[in-house]
């Protein structure tokens, strides 16, 4: 996943958040309901497919139906600005936890949000020299990791002592595969940048 993580950022149309608070005026701004909402009628105008389908609501207490989402996958340091995004809901007040990634936070409207620390992240670039944290949302088939059917992964093990090692301290772990992380449709995944609050 790493490798497609290296692909989209130069490679996928960028909206950048203008949100203006009383608490952040840099460009772009923190995350805000009117940004996701933004990317979800731009991936639909352009006739993306949702990932997701819904989670219909059942009458359990402190629980909210899910709609059928496209997927943002986002850094790990902003995730307190989603949850203060109007109309999240926690993947903990989701009516069922069938079809819920580990990696998932939650939702907004029609997007679900998965998380990790190793998200991208444009150090220092906004106006006032903060971090951009780069939200890819996608819609189904935008990406795929293309499988070369020649080639077979390997994994190569060098033991400590030879020719090159008379004391026996180094030896060698590695492995290499044949793969290649392609955007299949652009109109289909959006780059939303954000600043954290």
């Amino acid at each position: 996943m790493r490798e497609i993580r290296r692909v989209f950022p130069a490679n996928v149309k960028r909206i950048y958040i203008g949100h203006k608070s009383n608490r952040c005026l840099d460009n772009p701004t923190e995350l805000a309901r009117s940004d996701i909402d933004a990317v979800i009628l731009a991936l639909l105008g352009n006739d993306a497919i949702m990932i997701s389908d819904n989670i219909e609501g059942t009458l359990k207490f402190g629980t909210a139906p899910v709609r059928e989402a496209f997927w943002g996958m986002m850094n790990t340091a902003v995730l307190d600005d989603l949850e203060a995004v109007t109309g999240f809901i926690s993947q903990a007040q989701y009516p069922s936890n069938m079809n819920v990634l580990n990696a998932e936070w939650g939702s907004v409207s029609n997007m679900r949000f998965l998380y990790s620390s190793k998200g991208s992240v444009s150090p220092n670039a906004s106006l006032n020299g903060n971090n951009i944290y780069n939200i890819f949302v996608t819609g189904q088939e935008a990406y795929a990791m293309i499988e070369l059917t020649n080639a077979t992964a390997s994994f190569i093990y060098t033991p400590p002592g030879g020719p090159t090692d008379p004391l026996r301290r180094l030896q060698l772990g590695a492995w290499k595969m044949a793969q290649v992380p392609r955007l299949l449709n652009d109109a289909w995944i959006f780059n939303l940048r954000t600043t954290h609050s």
